[in-house]
């Protein structure tokens, strides 16, 4: 059963990134509307002005920003089909929550367990407690993992750094472990990404090698899956285990 928007999302153009948290839309034959953007860091190295964009309408009218931005796409803006990348990180987790709760993670966790949100294992709250199972999601933007085309406008981005939240959950995931419990470290990505790979190396790469190592020997598993997004809705179209060490 497909994840799908209570109303379809709206396209539009990108005019430019206004701050961490909004950007300047053009929307619905309006121009410079203030949307808010869900990720405060890069996508990936692209200047997004000029980007096509879906959005989805808050139900909220007194809400600042009436629009939050879920996704861009390296189409042209003329272009009849599209393909979007999702940027909506918290969004992620809702995705990965359905699709728990309606079976379409069975073969990585079994398809009949109750489905905990933000359980705490030491002294770290993971995302979910599935059966026995605790499962911590991560949803990477700052490489895009898929071809950039030309037309598209990049820009030079500095060494990613932002390690330690991950770094504390894949510890924390190892350490805790009991018997007969497991933990999964899932890589989300909302568009088509063949699989995980390290790109640029973080500025500590040496140390968060060094901390997924020793969590794996402890047991911690690390999959990745890959969403796609449409102004209907969002469709889980593959998962399966991968080595990011």
């Amino acid at each position: 059963m497909d994840f799908v928007f209570e109303r379809p999302l709206a396209e539009g153009i990108i005019e430019k990134r206004k701050s961490q948290f909004t950007m300047a839309v053009s929307v619905d034959g309006q121009a410079g509307v203030s949307c808010h953007c869900p990720t405060t860091g890069r996508v990936g190295n692209l200047d997004l002005a000029g980007r096509p964009c879906l959005l989805s309408k808050s139900t909220e009218p007194k809400r600042k920003t009436p629009y939050t931005v879920e996704a861009v796409s390296l189409d042209r803006p003329e272009d009849d089909e599209k393909t979007w990348i999702g940027i909506n990180q918290n969004a992620a987790n809702r995705y990965v929550e359905h699709y728990l709760k309606n079976g379409g993670f069975a073969e990585m966790v079994g398809a009949c367990h109750e489905v905990r949100r933000e359980t705490f294992l030491g002294d770290s709250k993971l995302d979910f407690l599935v059966g026995n199972t605790y499962l911590e999601v991560k949803t990477p933007l700052q490489h895009l993992q898929t071809e950039i085309p030309a037309w598209v406008k990049t820009k030079k981005a500095a060494p990613f750094s932002l390690t330690t939240r991950m770094q504390r959950h894949m510890a924390e995931l190892g350490k805790s472990l009991k018997e007969r419990e497991r933990a999964i470290m899932l890589v989300v990505f909302l568009y088509d990404n063949p699989g995980f790979r390290i790109v640029e190396r973080s500025t500590n790469y040496e140390e968060v090698k060094a901390t997924v190592s020793e969590s794996v020997s402890k047991g911690v598993e690390t999959w990745q899956a890959n969403f796609e997004i449409t102004p209907d809705g969002v469709k889980l179209r593959k998962y399966f285990p991968i080595n990011i060490e």
